[in-house]
């Protein structure tokens, strides 16, 4: 079975962002050879509304799976929040864990190392998740992937 990724939209954004680029596009190649599935969330649609059109046009033009957003992943997220893992302002890379954790994917990849891809902030969504009686999620940057 193939490892299932979630990509979160700085992932996306990644691949025309000069600092990101290389390993963004060496992460969707592995994607396109079918050895990893994208998995993102409707979250995502939402968030790449204001994105510039290519991309867009990059994303749309991806093998991938989409996720719901459910009440179960609102309720995760805020609990993130309340457990004071980040603040208020970080809701919705908190809803990206949620619904990450609840659809027991293997990998969440971001480029997001302030409120998603650090060992403290790891710990704290992994310390909720254990609480709450789910997985523990693990969480990388496309660099680490590849």
């Amino acid at each position: 079975m193939k490892p299932r990724l979630y990509f979160d939209t700085s992932v996306f954004g990644g691949i025309y962002d000069i600092e990101f680029q290389e390993e963004t596009q060496k992460l969707f190649e592995m994607v396109l050879k079918e050895e990893i599935v994208c998995v993102y969330s409707d979250l995502i649609e939402t968030e790449l509304k204001n994105a510039p059109k290519k991309v867009k046009e990059h994303f749309f033009s991806l093998p991938k799976e989409r996720l719901e957003t459910s009440k179960e992943a609102f309720e995760l997220a805020e609990q993130y929040i309340k457990e004071k893992v980040v603040g208020k302002t970080s809701l919705d890379d908190c809803r990206h864990i949620a619904i990450a954790t609840l659809n027991k994917v293997d990998y969440l990849v971001s480029w997001n190392f302030k409120h998603i891809v650090n060992v403290f902030r790891i710990r704290g969504y992994n310390a909720v998740n254990l609480k709450s009686g789910y997985i523990q999620l693990d969480i990388r940057s496309p660099k680490e992937i590849i």
